[in-house]
């Protein structure tokens, strides 16, 4: 797939519509976004949040609320708290983060009593990116939640990533472990972990796809890099999926993508009960729908 545009057929072609509860969705960057979905046929809405200023909001872009459930809850953290319960009794199958603080949001997602986390789970975000000079999509974790992944939480990241991967086509996706140098150096941790999680996917204790790694940035994307570098592996220069070592790393990544080299994007965060969408505020319609449509493919 080298379009995120491609994600909308590819749900339209699974014949099935997820329900699609959003906390706080009191902006028109979020009601637009969801608007633009349920118009494509990839989710139904349900808006919890101030029925006023919703309807308002709907009014000023010209929405028809009528195509959503409206769900009145003025109050920013009870509408957390209402959008994880309607999950949790069945009528929701993907959350979305409104207008709501990410603090609010995550307190709802992660209570202990009425939350959407099972015990021992991973909360892992995923990114579904379009650089504009590599010749596919490239799915990245983890660049916002886990600071410093262990080997046991990249082994996680690592699943969450093949399965993002194969949602979206491919059958043997390619994950990259990213560190410095191709070398495994024993004094650098992510090598030694890329080095570990390479062999583990070997051996089969992670299926579902090639790993290989440590591998630097210019050999994960360029195989003329790697060719020059003699490197001989199966993913670099075609890497589908790449494991970033720590959330700094990740996020520059990330935010170079967007604010420099003005990429478009889609990211979710995998591991809760749901799929949950954790797009920023200022977030653009265009990449909340492709966050809402990765969700919705991932679920």
């Amino acid at each position: 797939m080298r379009n995120l545009d491609e994600i909308f057929d590819l749900i339209k072609d699974k014949g099935t519509i997820k329900r699609l509860v959003v906390a706080y969705a009191n902006d028109d960057h979020t009601i637009k976004a969801v608007s633009q979905a349920v118009d494509l046929g990839l989710v139904d809405g349900i808006l919890v949040g101030d029925k006023s200023t919703m309807l308002k909001v709907c009014k000023d872009a010209g929405i028809n609320p009528e195509k959503f459930r409206i769900v009145d809850e003025p109050d920013e953290l009870k509408a957390g708290l209402k959008s994880v319960q309607l999950i949790r009794m069945g009528e929701g199958d993907l959350l979305m983060k409104g207008m709501i603080s990410t603090d609010k949001y995550m307190r709802a997602i992660l209570n202990k009593e009425d939350g959407l986390l099972s015990p021992g789970a991973i909360l892992s975000h995923v990114s579904v990116l379009k650089p504009e000079k590599y010749h596919k999509l490239l799915v990245v974790g983890d660049v916002a939640i886990i600071p410093a992944p262990e080997l046991k939480e990249k082994i996680a990241i690592a699943n969450y990533l093949i399965r993002m991967s194969k949602a979206l086509g491919v059958q043997e996706p390619k994950l990259a472990v990213l560190a410095a140098t191709e070398q495994v150096l024993p004094k650098m941790q992510a090598c030694t972990d890329a080095a570990v999680l390479s062999k583990m996917s070997e051996r089969g204790q992670i299926k579902g796809a090639v790993i290989d790694g440590p591998l630097a940035l210019d050999v994960i994307v360029d195989k003329e890099s790697a060719e020059i570098k003699k490197l001989d592996s199966p993913v670099a220069g075609d890497a589908d999926c790449i494991l970033f070592p720590n959330i700094e790393a990740g996020n520059v990544f990330y935010k170079f993508h967007t604010k420099l080299s003005g990429g478009v994007l889609g990211a979710i965060v995998a591991g809760a009960k749901v799929p949950a969408i954790l797009s920023s505020r200022g977030d653009s319609p265009k990449t909340k729908l492709y966050s809402i449509a990765l969700a919705a493919l991932f679920a």
